[in-house]
């Protein structure tokens, strides 16, 4: 019986370790190449910085990730605002009322995004709005936001409503007591919708392409033209977004591990 559990125990490891193998091993195979000084995957020539000092040199990539930056934290605090607004909404709404917003709220989430890019294009033309900073700022709010909802309705679903009422009864203004009463309750919702939809923007492609206005760059829209339409220009700098993807994946991994430990901390605190 022990070989038995020895062996089942082995064999799920085996798979978790195969598992993280294919999930990671992409990149961590730019991360290591990211400190070699060739431009070519498959042969290392020696430990380098070039591809960094290369990164951080560059202007014009350095404007991209601006553009991307600043694009993502935009349409995450929009969608944050909305996506919460509409969640409490919809918490407080009667029930048949509830639903039917709620499958509409949904229809973005389920739906292929190329459907959704198409139909704003269309949209945009159709109302007479040119391709600009404030279209590709609408098309992102339109993917964050419907995640905004999922990310707060549990946390609102798990609070303890006779709080808020209560404050009511004590003479606390409704303002007021969804402020101080039910908001503190539903920020980790609030914030891993925010953490979302600042992931969902970085990493959108298709409703980019569609939206943005001729001239402006994101990493996504960047790196793929580097790969199909590479110019002398991409062609030299394409290497450097292997130093750029390992920034990326060592923030999300300390992002990660920071947030895990808080939580433990908390839940000890909590005991």
């Amino acid at each position: 019986m022990n070989k038995k559990k020895l062996l089942l125990s082995c064999l799920k490891w085996a798979f978790v370790g195969l598992a993280l193998l294919l999930l990671y091993a992409p990149i961590l195979l730019l991360a290591v190449y990211s400190f070699d000084k060739t431009d070519m995957i498959g042969k290392f020539e020696g430990f380098s910085l070039v591809h960094y000092a290369a990164l951080f040199s560059d202007s014009k990539v350095l404007g991209m990730i601006g553009n991307t930056l600043l694009l993502a934290l935009a349409a995450a605090v929009l969608s944050t605002l909305l996506g919460t607004t509409g969640a409490l909404g919809m918490f407080y709404c009667k029930k048949r009322i509830k639903s039917a917003i709620h499958v509409v709220s949904q229809i973005p989430v389920i739906n292929a995004e190329i459907v959704t890019a198409l139909a704003l294009c269309v949209t945009f033309v159709a109302l007479g709005i040119p391709k600009s900073y404030f279209s590709l700022l609408i098309g992102h709010m339109v993917i964050c936001t419907p995640f905004v909802v999922l990310s707060v309705m549990p946390k609102l679903k798990q609070m303890d409503n006779s709080l808020y009422e209560a404050a009511l009864d004590l003479g606390a203004s409704p303002f007021k007591a969804l402020m101080k009463v039910v908001l503190p309750q539903i920020i980790p919702g609030v914030i891993s919708g925010f953490m979302l939809a600042i992931t969902l923007s970085l990493d959108d492609y298709i409703v980019t392409m569609y939206t943005r206005p001729a001239g402006f760059e994101t990493i996504s829209t960047y790196v793929y033209n580097a790969t199909t339409k590479g110019n002398a220009h991409t062609a030299a700098t394409l290497s450097s977004f292997w130093a750029l993807t390992t920034i990326i994946f060592v923030i999300i991994v300390l992002f990660v591990v920071v947030s895990n430990l808080t939580g433990k901390k908390r839940k000890e605190a909590d005991r």
